[in-house]
């Protein structure tokens, strides 16, 4: 029979953990006076009060699934849709000819009209979808790129790159720099990185404009309107007008059912980062800086639907960015804020010395 077997202590080689063999080595040298050790691998939450500020938000989603019923039934009943259209027409036509010719005419001539202008609006559309597939794809061969460090895959992706941003002057100086410098850069997710800087940082300097200025124009409508149906409004009206501009700027051209696309995977980036339930947080902020006393109600909730605004714009500019932020340091809220805040006291000083 096998016998059980006594508990033992065992001693680590020094080669797996040097630091904690070496503090254990320490406590049976000296065991009535126990230290608590401290090694590089502990990090005290409640002394660090900005790691969670610190933490970049998760990558954005790049795959959706999408239902099969649903996509069978939808076009169900566009074809449904498509085919009674067809039968009430034919029926118009016919009875107009019966009437007169000329009404008949007039009639095929309309149909043919508004079967031409369907046709151009179907294909602006598939090569505004077509154009956001191309955004995404870039941005996952980047995030691919990246991680693999694979050459011949980085030099692909910055001559696609250049070639998808040919249309856009801001980066004309980029794209001459790329062409002579990348060549010498042997690396691929450094060239990934340099090609990050020189084509997409003049585009990030007018998108952060961008979104400040929704920002601003958020804080303002919202802090002089009398109804708050009217503010959610206006938020919605901005938000939408900032996601197109913002896409349009990153080369994106979105049509009616890519800004569709586009808000919807803006609003998963919310919900992932956990930033569509914000408004404790920027609240606290404000509170934090002392801006709650020299601000007044209205004004401070222009801010915090100002703030809003700019999260929106933030996420936009993740799901419209060709390329994962990299080496160009991902904006945050917090670069918002003061620019709000002086615009909102300016404002108010304003309005003190008009009534005064």
């Amino acid at each position: 029979m096998s016998q059980d077997r006594k508990p033992a202590a065992f001693r680590l080689p020094t080669e797996l953990h040097p630091a904690k063999v070496s503090a254990d080595t320490e406590l049976q040298r000296k065991p009535r006076a126990l230290k608590p050790i401290v090694t590089m691998d502990v990090i005290d939450i409640f002394d660090e009060p900005d790691l969670a500020v610190a933490v970049p938000p998760p990558a954005l989603p790049t795959k959706m699934h999408r239902s099969r019923l649903a996509a069978l039934f939808f076009g169900a009943l566009g074809v449904l849709v498509s085919l009674a259209l067809g039968l009430w027409t034919d029926r118009l036509i016919r009875d107009l000819f019966s009437r007169a010719d000329w009404l008949g005419w007039l009639a095929v001539v309309a149909a043919a009209l508004a079967v031409a202008a369907l046709l151009v609006l179907l294909l602006r559309e598939i090569l505004a979808l077509s154009r956001l597939a191309s955004v995404e794809r870039l941005r996952e061969r980047g995030a691919g790129v990246l991680a693999s460090d694979d050459p011949k895959a980085a030099r692909a992706l910055v001559d696609d790159l250049s070639s998808f941003l040919a249309a856009k002057p801001e980066t004309a100086a980029g794209r001459r720099a790329m062409a002579d410098l990348g060549g010498d850069i042997i690396d691929g997710a450094n060239l990934v990185r340099l090609a990050e800087v020189e084509l997409l940082s003049a585009l990030d300097a007018r998108a952060k404009q961008l979104v400040l200025d929704a920002a601003k124009r958020v804080s303002l409508v919202t802090a002089v309107s009398p109804r708050a149906l009217v503010d959610v409004g206006y938020v919605m009206f901005e938000a939408g007008r900032l996601i197109r501009r913002l896409s349009e700027l990153y080369g994106g051209r979105p049509g009616t059912l890519g800004f569709f696309r586009l808000a919807r995977s803006v609003l998963a980036h919310l919900a992932v980062t956990g930033s569509i339930a914000m408004g404790d947080s920027i609240v606290q902020q404000i509170v934090g800086h002392g801006l709650a006393a020299k601000l007044s109600a209205k004004l401070g909730e222009g801010i915090v639907n100002g703030m809003m605004t700019a999260r929106i714009g933030l996420a936009a500019m993740e799901a419209a960015r060709p390329l994962p932020f990299a080496s160009v340091k991902r904006p945050g809220i917090g670069d918002f804020l003061s620019a709000l805040t002086t615009f909102a006291t300016a404002r108010q000083t304003d309005d003190r010395r008009k009534h005064s």
